[in-house]
This record gives structure tokens, sequence and C-alpha cells, in this order.
């Protein structure tokens, strides 16, 4: 996009253009995170109706993580190199098809492909649409207000989906998959008249074929990799050698793109330390939340016997704080910068989890589930907005795609590889059992588990905030040296 499109957001007042491409795009991120909470909630359902076993049934769920997670970084590209604008309303598209599909079929395999597919759109759609954030409004203030209101929509988007699921539901689980659809067509209405189109900035720049292919096999064989190895045994020569040859194709990914004279990555954007930091900080963050949401569901349902509604509006407190806070955070981050409000919203979600190692049978939402939720919102809306700030500050308009697929891919590897570690410790202790007693038991480990991850994510985010003030002092020492001279 070119420079007049940054010089329009200066004014700390929007016109209606600007605000409608960022709600559009924003709605889209709102419509992933609703179609992700709503079909967790309708899994019995689903069970239930197609006769599905329990492997089965993973995958109505983790084949969305597989699409989603293993194509996040050739989508971030695509977008870059083809048209943000163009490949929005592809996959937006193919989104609303996939989500038709998955509300008539009558088969669990074509359910599960159903979610393939709408994984592989969302792959296109999340960092098309933060690229096309990031290169409409100009890095400082308007940027960091423009992706405040955008996680805003992720938030609201998934505690709205634990809603309706546990309404729909109750009519039919059908009805959780074409609820998406209209909303979807409603995008493609307004996107295709507000976005406006762009032309890739890098003219004559080919296609990486080879590093396309062999980085995408390699994502998703990892992806799938880690999602089956909690069922097949860590220690299985089937995931040994799964593993093997995806570490294989990814290796052979990074020596193609050394050599390649156009790669799909440009290996020096990882040398970006903000960046670097925020991609790791965010595998951790989202590893730790998302094994702590698995366990606290079993809790809820299985211990305290609660209903998937009541389990649902348990978690609303915390998205609740994420949508008020989020459109508020950005003076917090213009004051103090991203490290340090990175570095507060983890320590927040450490403190919330070790309060959680405490609950048994007998704890109260009020006293010992509610306290957690807070901490958890206000540690979402200090580092989520910051994370995705962080990780493309800095990066050229024509890599902002590229950027921001790479912070997702992080994010959805790091959420996946976090609630396989959970799982297995959970199961190890007991916790798969069916009985309260051996869901305590392995409740502890568990939670044990997530609280760890936390903390190296606060080891992680303390280090962007050390090497920033080691840099003042050395600039200080250097400046006062001169001087005395």
């Amino acid at each position: 996009m070119s420079s007049s499109a940054h010089l329009s957001t200066t004014s700390t007042r929007w016109d209606a253009r600007l605000w409608g491409v960022l709600l559009t795009v924003s709605t889209v991120i709102g419509l992933d995170a609703l179609d992700v909470s709503m079909v967790g909630v309708a899994l019995p359902s689903i069970r239930a109706d197609l006769g599905l076993s329990t492997s089965a049934l993973q995958w109505v769920v983790s084949g969305y993580v597989l699409g989603y997670g293993g194509l996040l970084l050739l989508g971030g590209r695509t977008a870059d190199l083809l048209g943000r604008r163009q490949v929005f309303l592809v996959a937006v598209s193919v989104f609303a098809l996939a989500s038709l599909l998955g509300g008539l079929v009558d088969d669990g395999a074509l359910l599960i492909a159903s979610r393939f597919i709408k994984g592989l759109s969302a792959a296109f759609t999340a960092p098309a649409a933060l690229s096309i954030i990031t290169t409409t409004f100009q890095e400082g203030p308007a940027r960091n207000r423009a992706i405040s209101i955008f996680a805003v929509f992720g938030a609201s988007g998934y505690s709205a989906g634990l809603v309706f699921s546990g309404l729909l539901t109750q009519v039919g689980w059908r009805w959780t998959f074409l609820l998406p659809v209209p909303i979807a067509l409603v995008v493609l209405v307004f996107a295709y008249r507000l976005i406006p189109s762009n032309r890739p900035e890098r003219t004559g720049a080919g296609y990486d074929f080879p590093g396309a292919i062999t980085g995408a096999a390699g994502s998703l064989l990892l992806v799938f990799s880690v999602v089956e190895a909690p069922t097949v045994g860590w220690l299985a020569a089937r995931t040994l050698i799964s593993f093997a040859v995806a570490f294989a194709l990814l290796a052979t990914f990074i020596v193609i793109e050394k050599r390649s004279s156009h790669p799909l990555l440009r290996l020096g954007i990882l040398r970006s330390g903000p960046l670097a930091r925020a991609n790791l900080g965010g595998a951790l963050f989202f590893g730790a939340y998302i094994g702590f949401q698995f366990v606290v569901m079993l809790y809820l349902q299985s211990v305290l016997n609660w209903s998937a509604l009541q389990t649902a509006l348990g978690f609303l407190p915390a998205a609740a704080i994420v949508a008020f806070g989020s459109p508020r955070i950005e003076p917090l981050i213009d004051r103090f910068d991203t490290p340090r409000t990175i570095l507060a919203g983890v320590i927040a979600h450490v403190i919330g989890y070790a309060l959680f190692l405490n609950v048994d049978e007998s704890s109260s939402y009020a006293l010992a589930v509610l306290p957690s939720m807070v901490l958890l919102g206000l540690g979402f809306t200090l580092a989520f907005s910051s994370l995705n700030i962080q990780a493309t500050a800095g990066i050229a308009d024509d890599e902002q795609g590229l950027a921001g697929g790479l912070l997702n891919t992080s994010v959805q590897i790091g959420g996946a590889i976090g609630l396989a570690i959970v799982t297995a410790v959970l199961t190890a202790n007991g916790g798969a059992e069916a009985s309260r007693t051996a869901l305590l038991a392995g409740l502890t480990p568990a939670l044990s588990v997530v609280t760890g991850i936390a903390v190296l994510a606060v080891l992680v985010s303390l280090a962007g905030v050390i090497r920033p003030r080691r840099a003042e002092i050395k600039v200080d020492e250097a400046e006062l040296a001169l001087a005395t001279k």
C-alpha cells in the first residue's frame, strides 16, 4: 500500500472508510474465534449424532488446527506477493463455503475435511487481515489503537461463541457451523467495497515454489505429529518418524530459502530481536493458556458438574475484561512500550495459574475460579495487542503479511504443543479417567506444567525489558565520555 494510506491515519480522527476497513478485517478474526469456541462446546452432540469415536472426534478440532497452523506462513507470504485484498476475499469465500458444508454433511470424514478447509482458509485470512491493518495505519499510536480494536474482536468472538454454542446446541449442533455463513457473506460485501486494491510492492518478484512446498509440508507434518503424539505415544516409532520427516522437510526449506533469489521466508527477518521475542513469547503465552483452558473445562464439567452453558459463562469474565480493556490499552502501550506491557501480562497469567493450583471438588467459583479468570483477562489485555504490535513494528510493508504469518504460526504451534504436553501429563497422572477423584489427581501436575510454561514466557519477556535498558545505559555512557573529552 502506498505511503498515502499511512498519511491518512496521522489524524486523531479516522474517517468512515478507515473505520470500515478496520471493522471489516477485525470481524473476520472475531469470526475465526467464534467458530473455534462454538465447535468445542458442540462436540458431545456431534459424537452422538454422527457416531464418531473419541479419536475421530478429536480431529473435528485438530483438523482445523492442522490447516491453520500448518499453512499460516504460506498464507502470510501469499498476501504479500499476490495482494492482501485479493487473498482476503478468496479466503473468506472459502471459509463461508466450508462452514456451509460442515453444517450439511452427515459423514464424519466430510465434517473433518470441512474443518481442515476452514483452518486452511483462516491461515490466509488472519495474516492478510493483520497486514491490511499494519499497512493502512501508520506505525505508532494509530496502529496501536487499530490493533487493540482488532484484539477486541478476537476476544469478543471467542466469548460470544461460547454462549452461542451453548444455546444453539440445544436446537442442533449444525447451527454452530451454519451461523458463521451469513456473517462471512456480509464481510465479503464490505471487504469488496472498502478494502483498496494493492499491487505487490516487490515488482518482478518470483514465486518460491520449492520453498512453498517444503515449508507447507514440513509445517503440516509438524502440527500433525504434535496433535497425534498424545494418542499414539511420544516415543512410538510412528511419532518419532513423523517428527524426523517434519524436521528434515523444514531443514530443506531453510536451505532452499538461503539460496532462493525470491524466498518465501526471508531469513534475515528473524534477526529482529523484538520479532523473535514476540514469536517465542507468544508461543509460550498461548501454549500455557490453551493447556489451562483444557484442564479447567474438564474441572468445571467433570468435577463441579457444570453444564456446557455454565462452563462457557464461567470464562466470560476474562473475555469481558479483554473486550473492555483492549480498546483502552493504547495509551499504556505508548507510555511503557510493548516489552513492559507484555511482561506485565504474562506475570498476571502466572499468578492466575498458580492461584488455581489449590482448587478441589468443594471450591466455589467466586473464591477459587473467578480470581484466576480476572487475572487471565488482565493478562490478555496487556499482552495480546502488545505481541501483535511488537511482531510487526519496524517491518517493511511488503513483509507485513510474513510477520503476521510468523506470529500466528508461533501461536498456533505453541498452543498445539502446550495442549499436547498438558494432556500427556494429565493422562499420566490418571486425569484421563472419568471419575472425579482421578481427574483431581491429575489436575495439580497438569496445572504445574501450565504454570511452568508461563514462567518461561516471563523470562522471554524479561529479556525484552532488560536489553533495551542495557542499550540505553551504553548510549548514556558514550554521550558522557564524549562530553568529558
